[in-house]
């Protein structure tokens, strides 16, 4: 394993979703952080470098919401209100996972056993004034170098 750590300023997230997204080997990101932390914004910041014209909107409410990329597209789920896993294999889980788009996920330890072996998480932590920090952990024994 291997981690890249960022420190930024909101006004510079573009630049960093960038920087990102050059090093995500999987096609299936897990976003970890504090309610408010800004999971959905750094989504937002990558859809805006994967070259969609779609505004990412958190899913809390509608667990998952789908954005269009050139030639591809993402689901981007918010387990945060998923109280079982029986719930997420309700609603399709398993088809979705299986379905070689993008998959970003906002709370995934509500459906751990579910998280393919392949993905690749982002931390991201509030450091106030405007700041976060951003641990990009890479699996470098599993690399499937996903590139656009």
């Amino acid at each position: 394993m291997k981690t890249l750590e960022f420190t930024y300023h909101l006004k510079d997230i573009d630049a960093i979703a960038a920087e990102v997204l050059d090093h995500l080997d999987s096609k299936t990101i897990l976003f970890s952080g504090e309610m408010g932390a800004g999971k959905t914004t750094f989504v937002n910041a990558l859809l805006k470098a994967m070259h969609s014209n779609d505004l990412a909107t958190s899913p809390t409410f509608s667990i998952v919401n789908e954005y269009n990329i050139p030639n591809d597209k993402i689901y981007h789920f918010d387990f945060y209100r998923i109280e079982s896993i029986e719930e997420a294999y309700n609603f399709g889980i398993e088809d979705y996972l299986s379905s070689n788009h993008w998959i970003f996920m906002e709370w995934a330890e509500r459906i751990e056993e579910l998280i393919p072996e392949h993905s690749q998480n982002v931390t991201i932590t509030d450091l106030q004034d405007n700041k976060r920090s951003l641990k990009l952990t890479i699996n470098t024994k599993k690399s499937t170098l996903v590139k656009l």
